[in-house]
């Protein structure tokens, strides 16, 4: 997963499965193109042919390109543009999950907060143990985990665990014990 800033941007963006790129290669219109990256991470190019895309930032898949076309082109110029980065919606998603009236995993919003996303999920249902909710979030490779108290935030009012909300949370409410 991308690092994420505190304000929720992706530190650098990676090119990932489905992302359209436009490729420009200076003075050479003929190898210029816009391509889908395929599921196999990788793209196609005239005289180079596959070459891997996915997981990579656009300049480094420029210095790729470059160093591939230096057989055939006398000092390439290249430029990759992300023009439609479909998958950075998937990548950038909050989830709820467990004992809530509608599941979810819907697109990030900046200021998104965990009560914003339970109301979203139309509640937690009658099953729930709502004080016993968690948020899990990726950093630098580590899943944190922080207790949410949902009881007390929505019946009580009690903020403390209204979290704003990162790319890529997931928040659980689990079944409590009968």
């Amino acid at each position: 997963m991308p690092p994420v800033s505190d304000s929720g941007l992706l530190a650098e963006y990676r090119i990932g499965v489905g992302d359209t790129l436009q490729i420009n290669v200076w003075r050479n219109p003929e190898l210029s193109l816009a391509v889908p990256v395929r599921p196999d991470g990788k793209i196609s190019m005239p005289l180079i042919g596959d070459i891997p895309a996915a997981d990579l930032t656009a300049t480094q898949l420029s210095n790729n390109i470059v160093q591939s076309l230096t057989t055939y082109v006398r000092n390439p110029q290249v430029t990759v543009i992300v023009t439609n980065p479909s998958s950075s919606d998937f990548q950038r998603r909050v989830r709820i999950t467990g004992a809530v009236n509608s599941p979810q995993s819907i697109p990030y919003r900046e200021g998104m907060t965990v009560l914003d996303l339970v109301l979203l999920a139309g509640g937690t249902n009658i099953y729930a143990s709502p004080n016993k909710a968690r948020l899990y979030r990726k950093i630098d490779g580590v899943v944190k985990v922080y207790p949410i108290r949902l009881d007390d935030l929505i019946n009580d009012g009690k903020i403390d665990t209204n979290y704003l909300l990162q790319p890529s949370d997931i928040v659980t409410v689990p079944e409590r014990a009968f």
